[in-house]
């Protein structure tokens, strides 16, 4: 609104606030779809933390996420080092994780 108000009264430093707050939004709109899944890894995280050997439909079930952002996060924890595979079944989802040593 402000940056139409500002267009309309040829004052143009109404105009670049209005724009940089409409910039500003759309940065923090996208720190929260980031933040989003920093939670759901966190929350894989200390299910795995307190139920060692957990499989992905088990962490899945029990956090109520879909399968696949369950297998997502846990593939990623085990990439950054915090998880490690308990026992490597040919089948991912019968896989079992445990937090790394």
């Amino acid at each position: 609104m402000n940056t139409w108000v500002g267009q309309a009264a040829g004052d143009y430093l109404a105009v670049s606030t209005g724009l940089s707050v409409c910039v500003c939004a759309a940065g923090l709109f996208g720190e929260d779809l980031l933040q989003r899944g920093y939670r759901g890894d966190r929350a894989v995280l200390a299910y795995v933390a307190a139920h060692p050997g957990a499989t992905t439909p088990q962490v899945a079930q029990a956090i109520r996420i879909p399968e696949g952002l369950a297998a997502r996060s846990l593939n990623w924890l085990t990439d950054d080092g915090l998880l490690a595979v308990a026992s490597d079944d040919e089948t991912p989802d019968l896989r079992s994780y445990q937090l790394a040593s």
